[in-house]
């Protein structure tokens, strides 16, 4: 079937395709670049953290998709490793506030640093006007994205 460009059909199919291939290219990298110990769901809560320090378990559960006994779980192993430290909330005892840890904002803005670096040598083999409409189409997917779900 023949798709019209620009109908929400082939949006919707492109970014089901894209997406993927972009996170395997994303992954891959990650785990070059000396993040062996960082799985993608690990990266994502630190760079969550970084974002929305003193972010809860459910918060951060909710943005990565995982269940909060699997989030709970995940957390445990960054603690280990001391990438995140857990504080009780001081106005609610059930809250637990995640904040990373100065090795936790290492090993984050490494992994993120030599993985644009990636990114930017292969996108610089791009003419100008590709990857301005690359940002422009990144940036409608993050507004897109960012509305909350009813």
């Amino acid at each position: 079937m023949q798709r019209l460009q620009g109908a929400p059909d082939e949006c919707a199919h492109e970014v089901l395709d894209v997406v993927p291939l972009a996170m395997r290219v994303i992954r891959k990298k990650l785990r070059e670049h000396g993040t062996q110990l960082l799985s993608i769901p690990q990266f994502r809560t630190l760079l969550f953290i970084s974002r929305n320090e003193g972010a809860s378990l459910s918060e951060v559960a909710d943005h990565i998709g995982l269940t909060l006994p699997s989030m709970s779980a995940l957390v445990d192993g960054l603690v280990t490793r001391n990438f995140v430290t857990r504080r009780t909330h001081p106005d609610d005892r059930r809250r637990v506030d995640l904040t990373l840890t100065q090795q936790g904002e290492t090993t984050l803005h490494s992994a993120r640093n030599a993985t644009q670096d990636y990114l930017k040598e292969r996108l610089a083999r791009l003419p100008e006007t590709e990857r301005a409409t690359i940002v422009k189409g990144m940036r409608i997917l993050r507004r897109v994205f960012s509305e909350r779900v009813a």
